[in-house]
């Protein structure tokens, strides 16, 4: 049998399939393609899995210099010790065996039950503060204050005299250790109680964007680098950048409404002045006097207050006046640090 279908059929391709048809058969024998295997895409597959490890190594390599930098500022190492502190307490071995625990199995090295409860109510609120937030520093601030109350609660709930020794470990870091201030370049203009009336007197062709901010606001210095890179992209002759801490100069605050209460949502206000007047202001301030809540980002500023307009508006108004040619972008700066107070002022 086996004989007979040997002579009689077309051998069938190496790879396997469906046999000849008659047509086929008359033609001769067939040539079938073999079957490739599927190692170009397990090759491919593992490629990619090697890129999804090797981008994120490149850009923790990248951005070593800046988390170096980061690193020497006492703030945030001292402030990542004080957020993880009932962390380390409860689960380093030589400083659990003494604490009190309501587990089952009595292990003080572990977190009960009540305590998981409490990190986790943490962590919700981390994450709805966070969706708000637009720099890293703003994620990072929200982050460390949270933690710091929650281990608070925590410390106090374990033994009351462990809580204040805690309290007073944090009053003592506020009062010691402020956060770092931006110092990088800009084009802003620092003014005090006498000088913001004058500049805005001077010269009304000039339109003013003012931010009234206070350094202990952690808004404030989030928002510092986001409005001096503003400030290098729109400063021009006719569309100037000004900034005034208004924690320090109060009577510039009520000249100007604007709130300084440890618990108010008015820091910092941007405020646009055209012809030496108030035009505009975020957060606007509601029937109440109640601030509306606003986003301090990049996009929010250019496209409230019409920063493209103002900017080709102000050049335009300026080329008449000029005269000589263009001063220097360093020349600018540094003129306007003389004028007003420079960044150590702050």
């Amino acid at each position: 049998m086996s004989e007979e279908l040997g002579s009689g059929a077309a051998p069938l391709a190496s790879g396997g399939g469906a046999p000849p048809t008659a047509d086929e058969q008359e033609a001769g024998p067939i040539r079938r393609a073999p079957l490739r295997p599927y190692g170009g895409r397990q090759s491919s597959a593992a490629s990619g899995g090697k890129m999804a490890v090797v981008a994120p190594l490149l850009a923790l390599l990248y951005s070593m210099p800046a988390l170096c930098r980061w690193l020497a500022r006492p703030y945030y190492p001292l402030s990542a010790l004080l957020a993880t502190a009932f962390l380390l307490v409860r689960k380093l071995p030589p400083l659990c065996r003494g604490l009190p625990s309501q587990r089952e199995d009595g292990n003080p090295c572990d977190f009960d039950w009540r305590e998981v409860e409490i990190l986790m109510f943490l962590s919700a609120i981390v994450m709805m503060k966070n969706r708000r937030s637009i720099t890293v520093e703003q994620h990072i601030g929200n982050i460390f204050m949270f933690s710091k109350v929650a281990n608070a609660i925590l410390f106090f709930r374990l033994d009351i005299r462990m809580g204040l020794l805690y309290l007073t470990l944090c009053i003592v870091f506020l009062m010691t250790c402020k956060p770092p201030l931006y110092m990088g370049p800009e084009y802003i203009k620092y003014f005090n109680d006498k000088t913001i009336d004058e500049e805005l007197e001077r010269d009304k062709r000039v339109t003013w964007i003012i931010e009234f901010f206070a350094n202990w606001s952690s808004e404030c210095q989030s928002f510092a680098p986001i409005f001096a890179d503003l400030s290098l992209k729109y400063n021009c002759s006719g569309l100037h950048f000004g900034k005034v801490d208004v924690g320090r100069y109060t009577d510039v605050s009520t000249r100007y409404k604007v709130s300084t209460s440890p618990l108010t949502k008015q820091l910092p206000t941007l405020i646009l002045f055209q012809g030496g007047t108030e035009t505009m202001r975020r957060p606007q301030i509601d029937k109440k006097g109640r601030a509306v809540s606003w986003t301090f980002s990049e996009e929010n500023v250019i496209r409230e207050f019409n920063l493209n307009e103002l900017y080709h508006k102000a050049k335009k108004q300026s080329k008449p006046r000029d005269e000589g040619p263009e001063e220097a972008p360093e020349a600018q700066a540094a003129a306007g640090l003389a004028n007003g107070e420079t960044k150590k002022d702050k």
